[in-house]
């Protein structure tokens, strides 16, 4: 019993000697110890992870193998046990970390055909006393006057718990204080980071991430501290600005640019790279990068690379162009797609609406000067666009009223452009068909209906007047009195008669005990005002038979200067010549030539400037046979 006893102890510590030799002396590939060592204290939990499971090692997706760790001391394989020690693969936890765990751990990967060795280093500190960070810290800066962030040192720790599905929570404390999430609007909590809003010198302290979870039925934690200090100097992420990701039309064989450009917000020194990610080199440049400074509206540097195409052709469209920026602060990009410009059409339809505004503005100026030549040629043209004015019922086209012999405003030049004048060229040559007062009117009928009918039997009225035709006191106090109260008994007579008799024009007016010979010219203004200004339905053309100052227009009837400054009135005084043309009066005189002579007749031609107007004003219709005779009384 006692030599077998022996004999299989000396077996035992045989095989247990040649596995120590195996493991020391084997043909495994040494990668040395871990520069990265892990630090940890009393209670805390610990993780140690090995580099060996890595495509840079071995092709582990493919290749099968076994992870096996070993303490370097003793050279014993390690093995899971419950509450102190996790094996995971190619992870080493401890769940209660002691000072005895202090030591070198061994990691040995073997495959079908290879051996691979890796040492990793567990650091033991006690807690420094009175204090309550971590002994061994990380050093972080911060950026004075700006948003800057402290970074926890165990995302690697937080990634593998991630990776087991297991449930973590955070905590960070400044010194021995915890620091909440959003504590004073200061403070946030994102993933492993604490954010710090506007950073100043009071932020400068120790920082310890706390990450707390649960692994292998036991509820640990592990801890970083971080010494933060500020500094002035900062260099902040690039800030691309071109290109943003844009869509860019272009000329096919015209040369294009594009610049890519970054802001950097610095103060201090900073820098950037920036690379054109560009297909055909040929053709396409890159100029050198660019950087200059800027204080304000923010501090920093910009840097700029253009993109330079000498001629584009069809290859170098619907590519997207991309710039790559990298910095020691963070990386970006932004591209650009180069599309075949449309077709211009902007030009062509300036063109057409520049012709069209230009032909507008022309056909506007020719037909303001041409007004009146343009209207008349169209009414001699179609004539069957227009209505048969003779089917009206009315006898006349116009009813001249002018002052009658022994009226205020008479004169023979008067009496000859009324009854010589104006049938001559408007009945015997225009063919237009007239009354005139003393040369129409039917011997012996009331002055009143002769006027109301002979007007409403009329298409318009030829209002003919001189400067003192409105101008004498009796006519104002005359006029301004109501027309029903005048009584006339009186009858009209030949022209002829009235020659020879200033009174027989109208025998006698009862009015009081007052006889007013111009009766008939104020009753023919009144139905005509009435009729022009309140009805509507009488069309009235004012034909100024002397030139009228200002003074004289101030004594004119309130209704004749409203109807002159509306529509205007046809002016007989003027001097017709080559180099004037004939215009309209209006209601002010600052147009009237003051160098006219009055009572020059222009030419009695119906295609001088003057009959044109008087031929505008006239009825529309066409010629009728000339009127050669006068016409005869009707029988009684």
């Amino acid at each position: 019993m006692g030599l077998s006893s022996a004999m299989g102890s000396f077996l035992f510590l045989f095989g247990l000697c040649g596995l120590c030799a195996g493991f020391i002396q084997g043909n495994c590939t040494d990668y040395k110890l871990q520069f990265e060592r892990v630090f940890s204290v009393p209670g805390d939990m610990a993780m140690l992870n090995s580099t060996l499971v890595s495509p840079d090692v071995f092709n582990f997706t493919t290749v099968p193998y076994n992870i096996t760790w070993y303490e370097s001391d003793t050279n014993q394989e390690m093995s899971t046990q419950t509450g102190r020690i996790l094996i995971r693969g190619e992870t080493l936890w401890f769940l209660n970390v002691t000072l005895d765990d202090d030591g070198e751990y061994v990691t040995i990967v073997r495959t079908p055909s290879q051996c691979y060795r890796q040492v990793t280093k567990l650091v033991v500190d006690l807690p420094v006393t009175g204090e309550c960070g971590r002994p061994r810290t990380t050093e972080q800066t911060l950026i004075s006057g700006v948003n800057d962030k402290l970074n926890c040192p165990l995302k690697e720790q937080i990634d593998k718990l991630k990776s087991y599905n297991i449930t973590t929570s955070f905590m960070w404390y400044r010194g021995c204080d915890p620091v909440a999430d959003g504590k004073e609007g200061t403070y946030t909590y994102r993933d492993n980071l604490l954010m710090i809003k506007e950073v100043n010198v009071q932020h400068k302290s120790s920082y310890t991430c706390t990450l707390k979870f649960t692994l292998g039925g036991i509820t640990g934690s592990m801890s970083d501290t971080i010494n933060a200090s500020i500094t002035e100097e900062y260099c902040l992420a690039p800030q691309l600005h071109e290109p943003a990701n844009e869509v860019i039309k272009a000329k096919i064989g015209s040369s294009f640019n594009k610049s890519c450009r970054v802001f950097m917000p610095s103060v201090g020194p900073c820098s950037a790279y920036i690379s054109w990610e560009s297909t055909n080199p040929e053709r396409v440049y890159k100029s050198k990068e660019r950087k200059w400074s800027q204080d304000v509206p923010s501090k920093g540097m910009w840097f700029e690379q253009l993109l330079l195409f000498s001629e584009l052709r069809e290859e170098d469209f619907h590519i997207n162009y991309t710039c790559y920026v990298y910095s020691s602060r963070g990386n970006t990009k932004g591209y650009f797609t180069l599309l075949p410009a449309d077709q211009n059409i902007i030009l062509p339809i300036g063109l057409v609406l520049g012709g069209v505004m230009v032909l507008f503005t022309i056909s506007v100026i020719i037909y303001y000067i041409f007004k009146v030549d343009i209207v008349l040629w169209f009414r001699e043209a179609f004539p069957l666009l227009y209505s048969n004015k003779d089917l009206d019922g009315r006898l006349y086209d116009a009813y001249v009223a002018y002052p009658q012999p022994s009226a205020v405003g008479f004169s023979k030049e008067v009496e000859t452009f009324a009854l010589n004048i104006l049938p001559q060229v408007l009945e015997n040559v225009c063919g237009y068909k007239l009354f005139i007062a003393g040369r129409d009117c039917v011997p012996g009928q009331v002055i009143s209906n002769s006027v109301e009918e002979n007007i409403q039997a009329s298409r318009c009225l030829l209002l003919l007047y001189t400067a003192s035709t409105f101008t004498s006191k009796s006519y104002a106090s005359r006029t301004s009195t109501n027309t029903n109260k005048i009584s006339m008994s009186g009858d009209c007579s030949d022209n002829s008669e009235s020659k020879t008799n200033d009174n027989s024009n109208c025998t006698s007016f009862d009015v009081s005990d007052e006889v007013y010979p111009d009766t008939r010219q104020q009753l023919e203004c009144v139905e005509a005002m009435h009729r022009a200004l309140l009805e509507g339905s009488l069309k009235v053309v004012l034909v100024e038979l002397e030139e009228i100052t200002p003074a004289q227009l101030a004594l004119f009837p309130e209704s004749v200067r409203h109807l002159r400054k509306k529509q205007g009135a046809m002016c007989w005084w003027k001097k017709q010549t080559t180099r004037k043309s004939w215009r309209m009066c209006t209601g002010s005189n600052e147009d009237q030539d003051s160098g006219y002579n009055t009572q020059l007749s222009p030419s009695l031609s119906p295609s001088s400037r003057f009959w044109k107007e008087m031929r505008y004003h006239m009825p529309v219709k066409g010629r009728r046979v000339v009127y050669l005779e006068k016409t005869a009384l009707l029988s009684l």
